[in-house]
């Protein structure tokens, strides 16, 4: 069992957008009812939204020994078909209003606003013992890729939390983020860990709704990638009174040193805690941290390692770099690193391919104090708003729609460069309605031709270098 609400039977544990409020006692007995219907040990996609009845599957499947796949709701339909051709389920955890749209499956129970829908499947696929949960790497391009969990990658990563944040029962943070990005879903599991209480919002922060949420039901918390940040900056959030609020983490990407230092210097101003964090869903979440103490003189860094995690940097030969300063990728060893990918069905009964090290693909350097640097990646991926895309799967997504092209780019800025200039647009529109993000994320480029080695590859530094 992850979680052992009795202890808090009492406390709040859930408040709704329309300030009801859920205890421990009754989201326990919800989730054995619920585990119940679902019968036994099996592979459910669980569509997420930041309502009760979407945490109620999640910790009723974790505390249960089912194994959630995280999507978010919103997914679109020819995704979906993809990843239930890939996974065959035997349930499906959704809405209410998403219900509708799956005729051909059977609703075998429903609470809080959501319904269990049961598949064709007869609960036959081999699950790994250990396999709690899965949760896509690729942001919301459809990659039938997804990140193995264990149970004990999930324990591991939040007692770490607990312990460096210092949380306790009287915290109430509210949801900033999907549930099923690792970012917001660490933050529900540290506080269900601790009797805590997560406030619900299905409202962004640029929503006057959102911030009433907020002060009405007290959040001492919340968390956010660097384009919440972004937004928190020109909603002039350091005039906000918010009287209830102690702290506040960043995590996602890398956060602008000119952002860094302003909400270190507000939090400092008011004796409040900046958090910056470092992680990947390979990590289960969490990597390192800053401590609040060094936000202000330790601007840009990512912190030191978290309780319980090691990092070395390597050399391109392997080795590790003791002198300080130099750079070299950064290399994560932990009870957290997760078991591996997995891309079908046929592979969730792989075991621990990892064996708790994490090669993180990012460049980082180390001062004389201990504190880590992020200076670069060698992966190709980036960040959208905290989604990590991968970018060869979205250059992928528009070859196979007739697209030559190619992509590259920053976090939060995706440069798509086209071949044809006349479907620029086009290319836009569809990149969009496929990864559920505004048209503002993606640049388009006009080329007349993608540069290419004798051997065919793209030569992505050429492009950067003539268009970036």
């Amino acid at each position: 069992m992850m979680w052992r609400f009795e202890q808090f039977a009492d406390n709040t544990a859930l408040v709704s957008e329309d300030g009801s409020e859920v205890s421990y006692a009754a989201l326990q007995s919800e989730s054995d009812k619920l585990a119940a219907a679902v019968g036994s040990r099996c592979l459910v996609f669980m569509f997420c939204r930041n309502e009760k009845g979407s945490l109620l599957g999640y910790v009723s499947f974790l505390n249960n020994r089912i194994v959630p796949l995280m999507l978010n709701a919103e997914i679109d339909r020819e995704m979906l078909n993809v990843l239930l051709t890939s996974y065959k389920p035997d349930f499906l955890w959704v809405p209410f209003d998403m219900a509708g749209k799956l005729p051909e499956y059977t609703s075998v129970y429903s609470v809080w606003g959501y319904t269990l829908l049961k598949t064709p499947n007869n609960g036959e696929t081999e699950l790994y013992d250990e396999l709690a949960l899965l949760l896509t790497t690729s942001g919301s391009t459809g990659s039938p890729k997804f990140v193995r969990q264990s149970y004990g990658n999930i324990r591991a990563n939040t007692e770490s939390i607990v312990q460096y944040l210092e949380l306790g029962a009287t915290e109430r943070s509210i949801t900033t983020m999907p549930m099923s990005y690792t970012y917001g879903l660490s933050i529900i599991n540290s506080h269900l860990w601790v009797g805590a209480s997560i406030i619900l919002s299905s409202k962004t922060m640029m929503q006057k709704e959102f911030w009433k949420q907020f002060k009405y039901n007290g959040a001492t918390s919340f968390g956010g990638v660097p384009y919440i940040y972004e937004m928190l900056d020109k909603l002039r959030f350091y005039r906000m009174d918010l009287p209830k609020l102690r702290t506040i983490t960043q995590a996602g990407g890398k956060l602008s040193l000119e952002l860094h230092k302003k909400f270190a210097g507000y939090a400092e101003q008011t004796n409040r805690r900046f958090v910056v964090m470092y992680g990947q869903t390979e990590a289960t979440a969490r990597m390192s941290y800053l401590p609040w103490e060094y936000a202000v003189s330790k601007a840009g860094s990512i912190g030191i390692v978290i309780p319980g995690g090691e990092f070395t940097l390597t050399d391109d030969n392997g080795s590790i770099i003791t002198e300080g300063n130099i750079t070299g990728e950064l290399v994560y060893t932990g009870k957290n690193v997760t078991l591996g990918y997995a891309e079908s069905v046929e592979e969730l009964n792989k075991g621990d391919e990892n064996r708790g090290v994490l090669h993180t693909g990012d460049i980082a350097k180390r001062d004389s104090e201990g504190f880590y640097y992020i200076v670069g990646r060698k992966k190709r991926f980036l960040k959208l708003f905290g989604n990590r895309v991968n970018l060869d799967d979205v250059e992928r997504m528009l070859q196979q729609a007739g697209f030559e092209c190619a992509c590259g780019g920053i976090d939060d800025r995706l440069v798509i460069y086209l071949t044809d200039q006349e479907k620029t647009s086009e290319a836009k529109a569809l990149i969009s309605a496929k990864m559920g993000l505004n048209p503002s994320a993606f640049t388009t480029i006009p080329i007349k031709e993608i540069p290419r080695n004798e051997s065919g590859k793209v030569l992505y530094s050429k492009l950067e270098e003539l268009y970036g």
